[in-house]
């Protein structure tokens, strides 16, 4: 069980998001953020889309389905033994990723926030963050993945982006500096790596990508509403 930390909880917002064109966005002050996940897989992925057309658009919706149920349980079993709560799932799969996940999660104390909604002015983005700790003694924004088999890092950018995405907004809310990002990974292929990165390098790939989820949205809503 970590230490978890209390926060000025007024600072948060109060929303819990809603969808907008097949995008999920939060309402904060008065205006609509998206998500920091709706933002990064705006742009199309010639790689997931050649996937889905070789695989079958069935098959694709099942799989991802399917990774999306592994990810969600997974990731409750990590934040109830962060809280020292009683794992609430038997399943094989996911205990078997946790269980790959415990000796980094070991490494986690003194938690500040856990899927908790954050948000950015400055970025004009909004999302819940997996968890902001210490990790090895160093704030971190952390978040917990799940994947099929190991995963090079050079596949990981969008992670880093997202992590970066947080933890400006941590600093922005807060004024308390995060240190470092960290992705905890667990593969079905009984991997497990925890990948730690300084933000600095992926600023400028996420305002570029903050810019065109914004140029591009804008654009096809205008469209929409002329036709």
């Amino acid at each position: 069980m970590a230490n978890f930390i209390q926060l000025d909880e007024t600072k948060l917002p109060k929303t819990k998001g809603k969808r907008i064109n097949g995008m999920r966005f939060y309402e904060v002050d008065g205006k609509a953020y998206p998500s920091v996940t709706s933002v990064l897989g705006y742009r199309p992925k010639p790689g997931l889309l050649a996937w889905r057309k070789n695989v079958g658009e069935e098959a694709a919706k099942w799989e991802m389905a399917r990774a999306a149920r592994r990810g969600k349980a997974t990731h409750t079993l990590v934040e109830e033994f962060l809280k020292g709560e009683t794992p609430s799932t038997r399943d094989v799969l996911p205990l078997g990723l946790f269980s790959l996940l415990k000796p980094y999660l070991a490494q986690i104390d003194n938690v500040h926030c856990l899927e908790t909604i954050l948000y950015s002015h400055k970025l004009t983005l909004a999302g819940q963050v997996d968890c902001i700790a210490e990790y090895n003694g160093k704030l971190s924004v952390i978040d917990f993945k799940t994947a099929n088999k190991e995963r090079n890092d050079a596949w990981n950018e969008s992670y880093y982006l997202q992590t970066t995405a947080y933890s400006m907004m941590y600093e922005e809310l807060f004024g308390t500096p995060i240190e470092q990002i960290v992705i905890l990974m667990a593969s079905e292929d009984g991997a497990a790596r925890a990948f730690v990165k300084e933000r600095k390098e992926y600023i400028p790939k996420l305002e570029e990508e903050i810019k065109y989820f914004y140029d591009n949205f804008n654009k096809e809503n205008a469209k929409a509403v002329s036709e």
